[in-house]
Protein backbone atom coordinates (compact mmCIF):
# COMPACT_ATOMS: atom_id res chain seq x y z
CA UNK A 1 0.00 0.00 0.00
CA UNK A 2 1.54 3.21 -0.61
CA UNK A 3 2.73 5.67 1.66
CA UNK A 4 -0.04 8.66 2.75
CA UNK A 5 0.44 12.40 1.48
CA UNK A 6 0.46 15.19 3.97
CA UNK A 7 -2.52 17.19 2.25
CA UNK A 8 -1.93 19.86 5.05
CA UNK A 9 0.58 20.29 8.22
CA UNK A 10 -2.47 21.71 10.26
CA UNK A 11 -5.86 19.98 10.98
CA UNK A 12 -9.03 20.80 9.23
CA UNK A 13 -11.88 22.36 11.22
CA UNK A 14 -15.40 20.27 10.28
CA UNK A 15 -18.38 20.60 11.72
CA UNK A 16 -20.20 17.39 12.22
CA UNK A 17 -23.97 16.30 12.71
CA UNK A 18 -25.08 13.65 14.88
CA UNK A 19 -25.90 11.11 12.80
CA UNK A 20 -24.41 11.57 9.83
CA UNK A 21 -21.60 9.46 8.64
CA UNK A 22 -18.10 11.24 7.14
CA UNK A 23 -15.29 9.21 5.09
CA UNK A 24 -12.06 10.96 6.33
CA UNK A 25 -9.32 10.81 3.44
CA UNK A 26 -6.65 8.61 4.98
CA UNK A 27 -3.83 8.76 1.57
CA UNK A 28 -3.98 12.38 1.28
CA UNK A 29 -5.07 12.33 -2.17
CA UNK A 30 -8.61 13.90 -1.81
CA UNK A 31 -9.76 17.30 -4.01
CA UNK A 32 -12.12 17.35 -1.02
CA UNK A 33 -10.10 17.03 2.36
CA UNK A 34 -10.14 16.52 5.05
CA UNK A 35 -12.90 14.25 3.53
CA UNK A 36 -12.69 11.31 0.95
CA UNK A 37 -13.59 11.94 -2.63
CA UNK A 38 -14.16 8.33 -3.05
CA UNK A 39 -11.02 8.37 -5.72
CA UNK A 40 -8.49 8.19 -3.10
CA UNK A 41 -7.00 4.50 -2.09
CA UNK A 42 -8.25 4.64 1.41
CA UNK A 43 -10.65 6.50 3.82
CA UNK A 44 -11.94 5.78 7.03
CA UNK A 45 -15.84 5.86 8.13
CA UNK A 46 -16.95 7.95 10.91
CA UNK A 47 -20.50 8.09 12.24
CA UNK A 48 -21.22 11.45 14.03
CA UNK A 49 -22.35 10.81 17.70
CA UNK A 50 -23.08 14.57 18.57
CA UNK A 51 -23.16 17.37 16.66
CA UNK A 52 -20.41 19.59 17.31
CA UNK A 53 -17.31 20.80 15.67
CA UNK A 54 -13.82 18.44 15.45
CA UNK A 55 -10.43 18.47 14.02
CA UNK A 56 -9.54 16.07 11.50
CA UNK A 57 -6.12 15.38 10.94
CA UNK A 58 -4.34 17.08 7.71
CA UNK A 59 -1.26 15.29 8.00
CA UNK A 60 -2.63 11.95 7.13
CA UNK A 61 -0.41 10.34 10.15
CA UNK A 62 -2.27 10.62 13.09
CA UNK A 63 -2.86 7.83 16.02
CA UNK A 64 -6.29 8.82 16.08
CA UNK A 65 -7.65 8.56 13.11
CA UNK A 66 -9.96 10.43 11.51
CA UNK A 67 -9.01 13.34 14.16
CA UNK A 68 -5.95 15.55 14.92
CA UNK A 69 -3.94 13.92 17.79
CA UNK A 70 -1.54 17.09 17.83
CA UNK A 71 1.36 15.32 16.35
CA UNK A 72 2.30 18.32 13.43
CA UNK A 73 3.32 20.46 16.77
CA UNK A 74 5.58 18.08 18.19
CA UNK A 75 7.85 18.06 14.11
Amino acid sequence: MAASEIAQKSPYKIELTVGQEYWWCACGRSKNQPLCGFTAFRSVRYKATETKEAWMCGRKHTAGQPFCDKTHKRI
